[in-house]
């Protein structure tokens, strides 16, 4: 039996209180303009090195937790081929698809980061933490390179 749940017992699926997960943890990191509807859970992250926040919206779809991330720049139109080459750069350099633009034909084009999580998981809110954490920290990282790097 893991150390875990011989503690406090069996560690739940996330699908079952993922929007107490997510609002633990932006309780504890540096998350401000929290903001949750009846579908997910959005929230700021300030970030040091930048002036853009990073916004992360969290939501259960089908069977995943799934987080949307992105720093607020609005693509030009001019912008979205090099938008799609970075994203494939940074894709391809760590091996974890992440980024892409979305909302191409829209108003407001951007970059995106994408998290997901099977909700069937179990893990600790510790577990959780850490992962949650990660995943601003990759964003933070992803953001930064494309703006040095790419200009955007």
């Amino acid at each position: 039996m893991a150390r875990a749940e011989a503690a406090s017992g069996p560690v739940p699926e996330v699908g079952a209180h993922w929007r107490q997960l997510v609002e633990n943890w932006a309780a504890h990191s540096h998350a401000v303009n929290t903001a949750s509807d009846s579908t997910s859970v959005s929230l700021e992250i300030a970030t040091s090195r930048t002036d853009r926040a990073i916004t992360i919206r969290f939501m259960a779809a089908r069977e995943l937790l799934v987080a949307f991330i992105t720093d607020g720049y609005v693509l030009r139109e001019d912008q979205l081929a090099l938008a799609a080459a970075a994203a494939n750069a940074w894709n391809t350099e760590q091996l974890i698809p992440m980024l892409s633009v979305w909302d191409v034909r829209g108003l407001h084009p951007c970059l995106a980061g994408v998290c997901v999580l099977p909700l069937v998981s179990r893990m600790t809110p510790q577990d959780f933490d850490r992962l949650a954490s990660d995943w601003a920290e990759r964003a933070r990282q992803m953001f930064t390179r494309c703006r040095e790097v790419f200009r955007l």
